[in-house]
């Protein structure tokens, strides 16, 4: 199975901040929206992520001046993306290897949605339902 099957459940709304904004900004954007990062763009183009983990990382180091600061001055990047095109085994490596919990899909410059590891998750505990489902049948069936 691919991102694509994903974004079709989910749909493909992004919350996205501009890199000039300030992280304070951010960070309420991220509490009413209920989610962990936010695609950080430059007119259309994707230029990083932000995520909850960053800010935490820019207040140990700034303190409370850390939300002052511009969203581009704490953000990752260069970022990690992927396609609808990719598999979800291989989107759940990348997210292990790089050790992160949100990846845009982006295609062509164009940002088409964004996978979280909970979204991973929660289709991969579905499908290992469905095989188990499928796997019990069986087994009655055979008697």
């Amino acid at each position: 199975m691919t991102v694509e099957v994903i974004l079709k459940r989910k749909g493909t709304r992004v919350s996205t901040i501009g890199r000039d904004a300030t992280v304070a900004a951010a960070a309420q954007r991220l509490n009413l929206d209920h989610i962990g990062a936010l695609v950080v763009t430059d007119g259309a183009q994707v230029v990083g992520i932000i995520s909850e983990r960053d800010i935490i990382a820019g207040l140990a180091r700034h303190g409370p001046l850390a939300l002052e600061k511009r969203v581009e001055e704490l953000m990752t990047w260069p970022i990690v993306t992927c396609t609808r095109r990719e598999t979800i085994k291989e989107v759940m490596a990348t997210m292990t290897r790089q050790r992160i919990r949100h990846l845009p899909v982006v295609e062509e410059n164009a940002l088409m949605g964004i996978v979280s590891i909970g979204d991973v998750v929660k289709y991969r505990l579905e499908e290992l339902e469905m095989e188990t489902g499928v796997l019990h049948d069986l087994m009655i069936a055979r008697g």
